[in-house]
């Protein structure tokens, strides 16, 4: 089993950033890619941005594009969500994911391992 923590979400303002950290744990061999979900209140969970691979090719929603950023560091099972230009929009729950697949798509069932989420708020 996999384990995922995250941590950094917060209150800020609109226009600021936010960094939000992911560890994984546990069999960590046998992730390959790793990524960031989001759910507001009411809504289905969606896909934001991933990193397939083992530090590979990146995947964005077109809603983050130009404003966020994920990188990985492999030695220390982690990956980083920068946020810039934060929009009221943007608040959720963010989720951490991973999956043991090589190119995994946006679609939830491509992930196999889940954080239990951190609450990113953004006020207008």
């Amino acid at each position: 089993q996999v384990q995922m923590v995250e941590s950094g979400g917060g209150l800020v303002q609109a226009g600021g950033s936010l960094r939000l950290s992911c560890a994984a744990s546990g069999r960590t061999l046998s992730i390959y890619s790793m990524g960031w979900f989001r759910q507001a209140p009411g809504q289905e969970r969606e896909f934001v941005i991933c990193i397939r691979g083992s530090g590979g090719s990146t995947l964005y929603a077109d809603s983050v594009k130009g404003r966020f950023t994920i990188t990985r560091d492999n030695g220390k099972n982690t990956v980083y969500l920068e946020m810039n230009n934060l929009k009221p929009e943007d608040t959720a729950v963010y989720y951490c994911a991973a999956s043991t697949r090589w190119n995994p798509s946006s679609d939830r069932l491509n992930w196999d391992y889940w954080g239990q989420g951190t609450q990113v708020t953004v006020s207008s």
